[in-house]
């Protein structure tokens, strides 16, 4: 059984995912973006993330990938993830699907 493809914007992502994907990610994402060419024909960079279910391409720029590490005051100013960081949800692989699948 394929996986389902999810495309969605960082922001709109449920926190226990946002918690997986910085474990998934402690140096930070801008490293990882991939492009691909959505259905309008566009080229996107996303960051993929996947969970036993789901893949996601979580839609943002470098600039987008840099500024919410900056932001983020799970990352110490290195860009780096905190040691201290502890996800606080259990993900209990349910997923609400708002935003367009591929």
């Amino acid at each position: 059984m394929d996986k389902k493809r999810i495309v969605k914007d960082y922001d709109n992502l449920p926190a226990e995912i946002i918690e997986r994907v910085k474990v998934e990610y402690p140096y930070g994402f801008e490293e990882n973006l991939i492009t691909f060419t959505n259905r309008e024909g566009n080229k996107v960079s996303a960051l993929p993330f996947e969970t036993e279910e789901i893949y996601y391409l979580i839609r943002m720029t470098v600039l987008e990938a840099r500024q919410i590490i900056e932001d983020d005051d799970d990352y110490d100013d290195d860009g780096t993830l905190r040691s201290d960081f502890s996800p606080d949800t259990e993900f209990d692989g349910e997923e609400d699907d708002d935003d367009n699948s591929q």
